[in-house]
């Protein structure tokens, strides 16, 4: 798909200009239509959007605090490269703070909780292959919310929005759709059950082959790149 494609199946949905520019780049740039390293100049993206440079430079600086954008002084914007460090950086602190938010929640289990989980996971069943966004998060999340600890809560789900461009990477590169739901489930029984070790080893070796699948094709195909030796 081209980027003005994008542009124009996006419609007009979102509540201002500045969030739909940033929607649509946010989406482009997860999908990879517009790769790391890409330019992104203001007069350009402006005239394609059909807006001024003001929604234009709003979204990119909220791009820029999500890591999707790198905004260079007197040099203008770029996509932000994958980087094979980053991904191994991520995984192990989303490996730390993860398993504390699951220890803790393992405490406040009920059943509409375990429920809540089990929904979340039969969404992503019926979208697989959408395991980069929102249903992914909405699976986790829901298996933490028990936690009763809004920062560290906040803390996750913003390494999950970090993550979310390398786990669409993945998802699309890899192939990795149908893995990564069996170790959901395994994850979400061992959790229903009380399991406590069990949850936190599968949670951790969920963490750990994304990230070690990422890590190796980032290097294979720019073993030269930052952050990819």
């Amino acid at each position: 798909m081209q980027f003005s494609e994008l542009i124009a199946r996006a419609g007009s949905a979102h509540r201002t200009v500045p969030d739909h520019v940033t929607a649509v780049l946010r989406e482009a740039i997860l999908k990879g239509i517009l790769p790391g390293g890409q330019a992104l100049p203001q007069d350009r993206l402006a005239a394609e959007f059909g807006v001024s440079r003001i929604p234009v430079r709003e979204a990119l600086r909220r791009l820029e605090a999500e890591g999707l954008v790198t905004i260079r002084p007197h040099r203008g914007a770029v996509v932000t490269p994958l980087e094979a460090d980053e991904v191994q950086e991520i995984a192990d602190i989303r490996i730390s703070l993860e398993s504390l938010a699951l220890r803790l929640a393992m405490t406040g289990l009920t059943e509409s909780r375990i429920e809540k989980a089990a929904r979340a996971l039969e969404r992503l069943d019926r979208a697989a292959d959408d395991l980069s966004g929102e249903l992914n998060r909405d699976f986790h999340a829901a298996l933490y919310a028990p936690c009763g600890r809004p920062r560290l809560l906040e803390m996750i789900a913003d390494l999950h929005r970090k993550f979310d461009r390398y786990m669409c990477f993945l998802v699309t590169d890899l192939r990795y759709g149908r893995r990564s739901q069996a170790e959901h489930r395994r994850l979400l029984q061992a959790w229903r059950s009380g399991e406590t070790d069990l949850a936190l080893e599968e949670l951790t070796r969920h963490i750990q082959a994304a990230g070690q699948r990422l890590v190796r094709r980032l290097r294979e195909i720019n073993p030269a790149g930052p952050g990819n030796r």
